[in-house]
């Protein structure tokens, strides 16, 4: 079976590569991998927007697997996301089974960017792994990361600096000092809250690429409480957020 594991971007349609698009008009069956919960439905119709506008003239198929909850806080943290991996692997081949014929091409689409933060190729590897017969190639997408930047007009790197990227849970453990240009991805704990004391300044959003999509920068003991509200207003609204954003220390003068 060839499989293509698909970056998508991070919601904007216009963000797919041509590579993507070209990829994704020789797909028979799209393979949507949902979490059941708040937003569901909106991020399904979501992607199904970026078929609409990437496949006009349709001919494939849509096929649904549920993709199993994991639990952030547990106390083995490796090896819960380990757990939920093979789970997933489990749910892909019992579709692939039971709904794909050999010589069909199919394609799961991956929110951002398959190299990033995501687990779809190490699921993927996992049936391979096991005897499989399935031949994959990966896609990059634009990533959060690359949408924040853009959308805020900075680069993510300055003259002779690096940038790190981590997770709020990784943050939460950070000296201050040790911050120079920082990307944070999945802080479902609001992390830079424990940094508002601090010079460093942020570049925040979510929902990017959407219609709902929000941005707000500044110095971060400006701005950490206002950010945690929005936060927190819009995933009752909605029922979930992605987010990301940038902290930065300012350049001396």
């Amino acid at each position: 079976m060839q499989l293509y594991v698909i970056g998508i971007g991070a919601g904007d349609p216009n963000h797919l590569t041509l590579a993507a698009v070209e990829a994704m008009r020789r797909v028979d069956v799209f393979v949507l991998m949902v979490k059941d919960g708040p937003g569901r439905d909106e991020l399904i119709a979501l992607r199904r927007l970026i078929l609409e506008r990437a496949v006009p003239d349709g001919g494939y198929r849509l096929e649904t697997v549920a993709s199993p909850a994991r639990v952030p806080e547990a106390p083995d943290y490796c090896g819960g996301v380990d757990q939920w991996r093979r789970a997933r692997a489990e749910g892909l081949a019992e579709l692939f089974d039971t709904k794909l014929g050999p010589d069909q091409t199919a394609a799961l689409l991956v929110w951002g960017d398959p190299c990033l933060y995501d687990g779809t190729i190490d699921s993927v590897e996992d049936l391979v792994a096991a005897g499989r017969d399935i031949t994959f190639e990966v896609f990059p997408g634009i990533t959060s990361i690359q949408a924040l930047a853009a959308r805020h007009r900075v680069a993510l790197t300055r003259v002779g600096e690096s940038v790190l990227v981590t997770t709020g849970r990784r943050l939460a453990a950070m000296d201050p000092a040790e911050i120079t240009n920082c990307v944070v991805m999945l802080d479902s704990r609001t992390a830079f809250l424990g940094f508002a004391d601090t010079d460093l300044e942020i570049y925040w959003g979510a929902y990017l690429g959407t219609a709902d999509e929000v941005l707000i920068r500044g110095p971060l003991r400006d701005h950490a409480d206002r950010i945690a509200r929005t936060i927190e207003t819009a995933r009752a609204r909605k029922g979930w957020i992605m987010d990301t954003y940038l902290l930065r220390r300012p350049r001396l003068a």
